[in-house]
């Protein structure tokens, strides 16, 4: 293949529904506010990426960091809790963590 210059094309670029993917970015021209360059104008920018280390702490109480770990090990294991299941997450979510620990142990052998 030697001496064949192939022209070179732009790929093409995938389309994103936005009602199945609300976070996609969508390029759209109608939106972008060109110069007579063709270069965007400065409030056409991405906000940057807040930083970590700016951010204000927020500790979670036991009781929370509890229910975000069962939460966890449910969807892991492919169970689904029911509306009514949730008060009794809230009483499980009460216990020490010794209890906690094995019953998340137990969820875990489930799967």
């Amino acid at each position: 293949m030697t001496g064949h210059a192939f022209p070179h094309t732009a790929a093409p670029q995938p389309v994103f529904d936005p009602y199945r993917f609300p976070g996609a970015v969508i390029d759209d021209h109608s939106q972008t506010t060109h110069t007579p360059h063709g270069t965007p104008e400065p409030g056409d920018f991405f906000l940057p990426a807040p930083d970590a280390c700016r951010r204000v702490p927020m500790p979670l109480e036991p009781e929370d960091r509890r229910r975000l770990d069962l939460h966890a090990a449910l969807t892991m294991a492919g169970i689904a809790p029911l509306p009514g299941d949730l008060d009794a997450i809230d009483a499980l979510c009460t216990l020490d963590d010794s209890i906690h620990t094995a019953l998340r142990r137990w969820i875990a052998r489930t799967v």
